[in-house]
């Protein structure tokens, strides 16, 4: 059997994002000392710094007296917490064209589960090297480490990606501040000093948290990342070496990766039914959302040349401008495909043909625009029949049959809402022999009926209905019928409800 794939996980660590941030949007302050300030406890405290600040002696939790005092020409801004989330926010799906296992990791960090993704990108260290060129040519200071576990990860990340894990500080493990004082106050200062003491030692003393910590950082307790949006249960990439912007270019690099996606599902035994796109700029920049086209299908389908069809006809919508460099397909909505027996000749079948036809019409008009009337369990004629996909499940009755009555005829239009006329017909049962519909009088040559149709048990609103087949003097076949049941004294309401061809 096949040992699994280790684990890895890159952590990414930005310790200057909101000054970043701030920079960004004044570029003539970037290389002046600059610091964010927060208010706590009735005082303004420095909350994060840029390194021109750092380098003159201002550092992080300092009162802001005591920073101005230290450098003057210290600029100040507020900080902004919420905002800073947002851009984390924005930075982490940025991250996702690497890998669409990337989540916010605290307010300065994300965490990226690269198993299996690097070789895309020439390995851990090319896929590092290119993520923290391109923060920085963002205007982001970033450290980055890759381990086998979150929790070294994020350790490696802030204390140092060279250094042994065991010499790290037991800050490293993501432990509380007093937590951390109590270790030092007993000479524990080192990961590595935490193994010479029993675990039960451990507990006792400081609490569980260190041990749990402990055996995160190690991998002795699973610690799960959650991705920032779900993943979708297949999905292939193509990490070009040079970007391309052709049409034809872009055509090729989507059969392949339509090829590879239906390999795939092909493995596991299902078709696609809804298909994203993404096309990833060489100027991308972190705020912007990368291209996408997306297609569905009325049933699964795993042959690339159908797909292809599809994606065909939205190619066009494509801005590739310098060039695209990354392009990722998903099939973000897949069902089960069993195995079926192709026609001798290759031609395809006839329920594939009008699959096709459908998925093009759906793709080009839009999913709602063709629709097929499927029964409904109602005697109400207006409710009886509901729009449905093409390609949706029909409902039958509990006996095996039709839900709509074929033993009886049914108009082949119906008025939706039923007109309202004037009739006249003797009581109680008799059909109209005449009525005026939309000003035209008709008189009534022949007449069969009546049919009661009554609404559902749990409908109040529906009263009964009689319904007649009308022929008129001039052969035209109607529908109507009388609302209610006969009461003496009271004018009956008639409606026309459908035509007869």
């Amino acid at each position: 059997m096949a040992g699994r794939t280790a684990r890895r996980i890159l952590s990414l660590w930005l310790p200057r994002l909101p000054t970043d941030a701030y920079s960004r949007r004044h570029p003539e302050r970037s290389g002046h000392p600059l610091a964010a300030i927060l208010a706590e406890r009735g005082r303004l405290g420095v909350a994060a710094v840029n390194r021109a600040a750092e380098e003159a002696g201002v550092l992080p939790a300092m009162s802001l007296a005591d920073a101005r005092a230290i450098e003057p020409a210290l600029a100040v801004f507020d900080a902004a917490p919420e905002s800073d989330a947002r851009l984390l926010e924005r930075i982490a799906g940025w991250c996702t064209r690497y890998t669409p296992w990337a989540t916010p990791d605290g307010p300065d960090g994300v965490a990226l589960d690269i198993t299996g993704c690097a070789h895309l990108f020439g390995g851990e260290e090319a896929m590092a090297a290119d993520l923290s060129a391109r923060l920085g040519a963002a205007g982001f200071e970033s450290r980055l480490a890759v381990a086998d576990t979150p929790a070294a990860a994020w350790a490696l990340a802030r204390f140092g990606a060279e250094s042994p894990f065991p010499t790290l500080p037991v800050a490293a493990l993501r432990l509380p501040p007093a937590t951390v004082d109590g270790l030092a106050a007993v000479g524990l200062r080192r990961i590595g000093d935490l193994h010479a003491i029993p675990r039960a030692t451990l507990a006792a003393r400081f609490g569980p948290e260190v041990l749990r910590r402990l055996d995160q950082a190690f991998g002795r307790l699973d610690e799960p990342l959650s991705p920032r949006l779900p993943v979708p249960p297949h999905c292939v990439r193509l990490a070009l070496a040079e970007p391309i912007a052709t049409a034809e270019s872009i055509a090729e690099a989507l059969r392949h990766l339509l090829a590879a996606l239906c390999a795939r599902l092909e493995a596991s035994g299902e078709g696609a039914r809804r298909l994203l796109l993404e096309l990833h700029r060489v100027d991308r920049r972190l705020e912007d959302a990368p291209q996408t086209l997306a297609i569905g299908t009325g049933r699964p389908v795993r042959r690339p040349d159908p797909l292809m069809r599809l994606f065909a006809q939205k190619l066009d919508r494509v801005e590739p401008g310098p060039g695209l460099e990354l392009m990722v397909l998903s099939a973000t909505e897949a069902g089960p495909l069993a195995a079926a027996q192709a026609s001798l000749d290759g031609a395809a079948d006839g329920d594939a043909a009008l699959g096709e036809l459908v998925d093009r019409l759906n793709n080009r008009l839009g999913e709602r625009a063709v629709l097929r009337l499927v029964p409904r369990q109602s005697w109400l004629p207006e409710r009886s029949v509901a729009p449905a996909p093409v390609f949706a499940p029909v409902l039958t009755s509990t006996t095996g049959g039709s839900l709509w009555p074929a033993d009886r005829p049914r108009p082949v239009r119906l008025l939706a809402p039923p007109d309202p006329i004037e009739a006249m017909a003797p009581v109680p049962d008799d059909p109209p022999v005449m009525f005026r519909w939309r000003g035209a009088l008709h008189r009534v040559r022949h007449a069969d009926g009546p049919e009661r149709i009554e609404a559902e048990w749990w409908r109040r609103d529906g009263e009964p209905r009689d319904y007649y087949r009308v022929e008129d003097e001039a052969g035209r076949r109607f529908w109507v019928f009388r609302q209610g049941l006969y009461r003496p004294g009271v004018t009956a309401l008639w409606f026309l409800h459908g035509f007869f061809g």
